[in-house]
């Protein structure tokens, strides 16, 4: 199935007394480009949430956002001060105050929050180690997240791949539709050549100039190219039913299409033809825009 590089999942989890919730955002990019934020304490889970990434999102830019916080929400995280530290950093701030002449509520709102700021004064449940618990939670919710953004590029991908096959058959039927104007530019080229001829009033072998004739017609013809295009637009088509990640080789294919379509408007030499080569062209910028964004 083809998907897109764009993609958004989100899921969480409750375990013990924290909520763990995972946002994963993708957009498209030549390679896998993962940016991972989490907390701190799960910083030892980097490897393996990557991994776990990597295995999923294949291609494209990434972001990964991981937030943990107390069941109750982040304002009910259990803080713990140490009140013995806390009063000896104070009883010396205040006195380094009073000897230098400070006093006044100011100062004592000062010498409060300095006090709170002091090494060990404050801590979290946040600086303990990531429990086999929570480390088994983060791994179920990742994986709902990633297979959330997986549905999403899914979905996001049969759109693209609607949208791009349609075009692919606009081009196979302004292929055909070139077909009835080739005999009439045919004849038109003899005429043109045969006009040319007479009007510079010289006697020519008209053996050697029906041959002249049918070798620069046969460089005009279209055909060969008409194939090939047809077989590139086939093998489009398979490489869409069968592979899992086609974005690349479709690149590569709608470059060989493209070909094709140049070498039947250099070889047109006619307007009518031309008209059509033009929206072929057309056609096939619209597909090469929309496989920027194939997985």
């Amino acid at each position: 199935m083809v998907r897109s590089m764009t993609g958004y999942g989100k899921a969480e989890t409750i375990a013990g007394a924290r909520r763990i919730t995972v946002e994963v955002r993708s957009v498209n990019g030549k390679q896998l480009d993962l940016g991972l934020r989490m907390p701190g304490r799960f910083r030892a889970l980097d490897a393996a949430v990557r991994a776990a990434a990597t295995r999923v999102l294949v291609r494209g830019k990434a972001d990964i956002y991981i937030n943990i916080e107390s069941a109750g929400g982040a304002a009910e995280r259990l803080v713990r001060i140490d009140g013995e530290l806390f009063a000896a950093y104070i009883a010396q701030l205040r006195s380094l105050a009073e000897t230098s002449g400070l006093v006044g509520d100011a100062v004592q709102e000062t010498v409060m929050r300095a006090a709170l700021r002091m090494p060990d004064v404050v801590s979290s449940e946040a600086e303990d180690e990531v429990s086999e618990e929570e480390a088994a939670a983060l791994s179920r919710v990742l994986d709902d997240a990633l297979a959330a953004i997986d549905e999403f590029r899914l979905t996001e991908g049969r759109v693209l791949m609607d949208d791009i096959l349609s075009r692919i058959a606009a081009i196979e039927r302004g292929s055909d539709l070139i077909t009835p104007y080739e005999a009439a530019r045919t004849e038109k080229i003899r005429q043109r050549i045969r006009e040319s001829v007479e009007s510079v009033g010289v006697a020519v072998d008209l053996n050697r100039l029906e041959q002249e004739m049918i070798y620069y017609i046969e460089k005009l013809d279209v055909t060969e190219e008409k194939v090939r295009l047809a077989g590139h637009c086939a093998y489009f088509r398979e490489v869409v039913a069968t592979d899992e990640a086609p974005g690349r080789k479709l690149g590569f294919i709608a470059q060989e299409i493209g070909r094709e379509i140049n070498t039947l408007g250099s070889k047109a030499n006619d307007a009518a033809i031309q008209r059509i080569v033009v929206g072929m062209k057309d056609e096939l910028e619209k597909i090469k825009e929309q496989l920027l964004n194939v997985l």
